[in-house]
Protein backbone atom coordinates (compact mmCIF):
# COMPACT_ATOMS: atom_id res chain seq x y z
CA UNK A 1 0.00 0.00 0.00
CA UNK A 2 1.44 3.53 -0.75
CA UNK A 3 2.17 5.64 1.59
CA UNK A 4 0.29 8.53 1.63
CA UNK A 5 1.68 12.38 2.22
CA UNK A 6 0.29 15.55 2.93
CA UNK A 7 0.00 18.50 0.62
CA UNK A 8 3.49 20.10 2.00
CA UNK A 9 5.16 17.30 2.13
CA UNK A 10 4.26 16.50 -1.56
CA UNK A 11 5.64 19.90 -2.51
CA UNK A 12 9.20 19.20 -0.90
CA UNK A 13 9.05 16.00 -2.58
CA UNK A 14 8.47 17.84 -5.61
CA UNK A 15 10.71 20.75 -5.41
CA UNK A 16 13.50 18.77 -3.86
CA UNK A 17 13.28 16.82 -7.08
CA UNK A 18 13.66 19.73 -8.84
CA UNK A 19 16.72 21.17 -7.05
CA UNK A 20 18.12 17.64 -7.81
CA UNK A 21 17.33 17.84 -11.15
CA UNK A 22 18.79 21.59 -11.71
CA UNK A 23 22.36 20.29 -10.40
CA UNK A 24 22.21 17.21 -12.56
CA UNK A 25 20.77 18.69 -16.01
CA UNK A 26 20.85 22.05 -15.74
CA UNK A 27 17.75 24.29 -16.78
CA UNK A 28 16.97 22.90 -19.66
CA UNK A 29 16.24 19.30 -17.49
CA UNK A 30 13.84 20.75 -15.34
CA UNK A 31 10.36 19.93 -16.75
CA UNK A 32 7.50 19.06 -15.10
CA UNK A 33 7.42 15.33 -16.56
CA UNK A 34 11.01 14.69 -15.53
CA UNK A 35 10.18 16.33 -11.81
CA UNK A 36 7.15 13.73 -11.38
CA UNK A 37 10.01 11.00 -12.82
CA UNK A 38 12.66 12.19 -10.56
CA UNK A 39 9.68 11.99 -7.45
CA UNK A 40 8.66 8.65 -7.99
CA UNK A 41 5.08 10.19 -8.77
CA UNK A 42 2.59 9.70 -11.05
CA UNK A 43 2.25 11.77 -14.14
CA UNK A 44 0.72 15.36 -13.89
CA UNK A 45 1.39 15.57 -10.08
CA UNK A 46 3.79 17.82 -10.49
CA UNK A 47 1.27 20.40 -12.85
CA UNK A 48 -1.24 19.74 -10.33
CA UNK A 49 0.99 21.33 -7.62
CA UNK A 50 2.40 24.10 -10.16
CA UNK A 51 0.66 24.47 -13.25
CA UNK A 52 3.41 26.37 -15.11
CA UNK A 53 6.93 26.86 -15.50
CA UNK A 54 6.84 30.08 -13.67
CA UNK A 55 4.99 28.83 -10.73
CA UNK A 56 7.71 25.14 -10.35
CA UNK A 57 10.41 27.56 -10.88
CA UNK A 58 9.05 29.96 -7.83
CA UNK A 59 8.11 26.86 -5.87
CA UNK A 60 11.91 26.12 -6.18
CA UNK A 61 13.46 28.97 -5.78
CA UNK A 62 11.30 28.85 -2.14
CA UNK A 63 12.11 25.61 -1.46
CA UNK A 64 16.06 26.19 -2.47
CA UNK A 65 15.60 29.51 -0.19
CA UNK A 66 14.08 26.86 2.80
CA UNK A 67 16.98 24.17 2.27
CA UNK A 68 19.65 27.08 2.35
CA UNK A 69 18.68 28.28 5.64
CA UNK A 70 19.27 25.39 7.13
CA UNK A 71 22.39 25.16 5.99
CA UNK A 72 23.62 28.36 6.87
CA UNK A 73 21.86 28.12 10.46
CA UNK A 74 21.55 31.83 11.42
CA UNK A 75 20.45 30.88 14.38
CA UNK A 76 24.78 29.58 15.25
CA UNK A 77 25.54 33.19 13.81
CA UNK A 78 25.62 35.07 17.19
CA UNK A 79 24.95 39.03 17.38
CA UNK A 80 28.21 41.09 18.63
CA UNK A 81 28.34 41.71 21.88
CA UNK A 82 30.60 42.12 25.10
CA UNK A 83 30.93 38.45 26.10
CA UNK A 84 33.63 36.26 24.99
CA UNK A 85 33.21 34.02 22.19
CA UNK A 86 33.12 30.81 22.39
CA UNK A 87 36.28 28.79 20.66
CA UNK A 88 34.91 27.23 17.37
CA UNK A 89 35.43 23.24 16.98
CA UNK A 90 39.19 22.70 15.55
CA UNK A 91 38.90 21.81 11.97
CA UNK A 92 41.20 18.50 11.24
CA UNK A 93 41.34 19.90 6.86
CA UNK A 94 42.68 23.21 8.55
CA UNK A 95 44.82 22.33 11.45
CA UNK A 96 47.90 23.91 9.76
CA UNK A 97 46.07 27.72 8.64
CA UNK A 98 46.31 30.76 10.65
CA UNK A 99 43.85 31.26 13.47
CA UNK A 100 41.29 34.58 12.42
CA UNK A 101 42.65 37.94 13.46
CA UNK A 102 42.25 38.89 17.00
CA UNK A 103 39.52 41.55 17.15
CA UNK A 104 36.94 42.95 20.00
CA UNK A 105 34.97 39.55 21.28
CA UNK A 106 31.79 40.25 19.19
CA UNK A 107 33.53 40.60 16.28
CA UNK A 108 35.13 37.13 16.71
CA UNK A 109 31.86 35.69 17.73
CA UNK A 110 30.72 37.11 14.09
CA UNK A 111 33.95 35.79 12.45
CA UNK A 112 33.77 32.10 13.46
CA UNK A 113 29.95 32.35 12.89
CA UNK A 114 30.02 32.95 9.60
CA UNK A 115 32.82 30.45 8.77
CA UNK A 116 31.07 27.57 10.32
CA UNK A 117 28.16 28.21 7.99
CA UNK A 118 29.93 29.13 5.25
CA UNK A 119 32.57 25.86 5.50
CA UNK A 120 29.17 23.92 6.06
CA UNK A 121 27.63 24.95 2.74
CA UNK A 122 30.72 24.76 0.99
CA UNK A 123 31.96 21.19 1.68
CA UNK A 124 28.41 19.07 2.28
CA UNK A 125 26.00 21.26 0.23
CA UNK A 126 27.67 22.35 -3.25
CA UNK A 127 24.68 21.33 -5.29
CA UNK A 128 22.69 23.66 -3.85
CA UNK A 129 25.00 26.26 -5.18
CA UNK A 130 24.52 25.08 -8.39
CA UNK A 131 20.93 25.13 -8.12
CA UNK A 132 20.97 28.97 -7.04
CA UNK A 133 23.41 29.91 -10.05
CA UNK A 134 20.77 28.41 -12.85
CA UNK A 135 18.05 29.84 -10.69
CA UNK A 136 19.67 33.44 -10.85
CA UNK A 137 21.09 32.83 -14.66
CA UNK A 138 17.19 32.28 -15.50
CA UNK A 139 16.17 35.09 -13.28
CA UNK A 140 18.38 36.97 -15.72
CA UNK A 141 15.91 36.47 -18.29
CA UNK A 142 12.90 36.38 -16.65
CA UNK A 143 11.39 39.62 -15.32
CA UNK A 144 8.62 37.98 -13.07
CA UNK A 145 11.24 35.65 -11.84
CA UNK A 146 13.99 38.38 -11.00
CA UNK A 147 11.64 39.79 -8.58
CA UNK A 148 10.53 36.75 -6.94
CA UNK A 149 14.09 35.84 -6.55
CA UNK A 150 15.32 38.93 -5.17
CA UNK A 151 12.75 38.78 -2.41
CA UNK A 152 13.46 35.88 -1.28
CA UNK A 153 17.02 36.30 -0.79
CA UNK A 154 16.39 39.56 0.96
CA UNK A 155 15.65 37.24 4.11
CA UNK A 156 19.36 36.53 3.83
CA UNK A 157 20.61 39.92 3.65
CA UNK A 158 18.54 41.66 6.33
CA UNK A 159 20.15 39.77 9.05
CA UNK A 160 23.75 40.58 8.01
CA UNK A 161 22.87 44.16 8.03
CA UNK A 162 20.96 43.42 11.42
CA UNK A 163 24.73 41.94 12.31
CA UNK A 164 27.26 44.31 10.86
CA UNK A 165 25.27 46.84 12.60
CA UNK A 166 25.42 45.43 15.78
CA UNK A 167 29.44 45.22 15.38
CA UNK A 168 29.60 48.72 14.77
CA UNK A 169 29.59 49.65 11.36
CA UNK A 170 28.63 52.89 10.28
CA UNK A 171 27.64 51.98 6.96
CA UNK A 172 25.75 48.67 7.66
CA UNK A 173 24.14 48.13 4.16
CA UNK A 174 27.62 49.08 1.91
CA UNK A 175 29.32 46.74 4.27
CA UNK A 176 26.92 43.62 3.35
CA UNK A 177 27.15 44.36 -0.03
CA UNK A 178 31.14 44.03 0.19
CA UNK A 179 30.32 40.76 2.86
CA UNK A 180 27.58 39.37 0.46
CA UNK A 181 30.28 40.01 -2.49
CA UNK A 182 33.00 38.21 -1.40
CA UNK A 183 31.30 35.18 0.03
CA UNK A 184 29.68 35.44 -3.62
CA UNK A 185 32.67 35.27 -5.26
CA UNK A 186 34.20 32.53 -3.23
CA UNK A 187 31.16 30.01 -3.06
CA UNK A 188 31.56 30.68 -7.12
CA UNK A 189 35.17 29.97 -7.10
CA UNK A 190 35.10 26.72 -5.09
CA UNK A 191 31.74 25.28 -6.86
CA UNK A 192 32.04 25.95 -10.02
CA UNK A 193 34.92 27.58 -10.87
CA UNK A 194 39.15 27.13 -10.97
CA UNK A 195 39.31 26.80 -7.37
CA UNK A 196 36.25 23.84 -7.46
CA UNK A 197 39.11 21.48 -6.27
CA UNK A 198 40.59 23.52 -3.39
CA UNK A 199 37.57 24.79 -1.02
CA UNK A 200 39.46 26.22 2.30
CA UNK A 201 39.33 24.94 5.61
CA UNK A 202 37.25 26.64 8.55
CA UNK A 203 40.30 27.97 9.74
CA UNK A 204 41.15 29.51 6.38
CA UNK A 205 37.57 31.14 6.24
CA UNK A 206 38.04 32.53 9.36
CA UNK A 207 41.09 34.27 8.24
CA UNK A 208 39.68 36.12 5.53
CA UNK A 209 36.20 36.84 7.43
CA UNK A 210 38.76 38.50 9.78
CA UNK A 211 40.80 40.46 7.90
CA UNK A 212 37.59 41.51 6.00
CA UNK A 213 36.09 42.59 8.73
CA UNK A 214 38.67 43.88 10.38
CA UNK A 215 39.17 45.92 6.73
CA UNK A 216 35.29 47.25 7.35
CA UNK A 217 34.83 47.44 11.17
CA UNK A 218 38.91 47.90 12.56
CA UNK A 219 39.80 46.54 15.71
Amino acid sequence: MATRTTGSARGERITDAALALLAERGMRGLTHRAVDERAGLPQGSTSNYARTRQSLLEATVRRLAERESRVLAPGELPAPSASAAPKPAPDAAGAGASAAPSGPPGQDALIAGLALALHRYLTRHPELLICRYELALEATRRPELRAFFDATGRQFREPLVALLTAAGSPEPERHTLSLVAWCEGLMFSCAAGSYNRSVPSEAELRTGFGELLRGMLGR
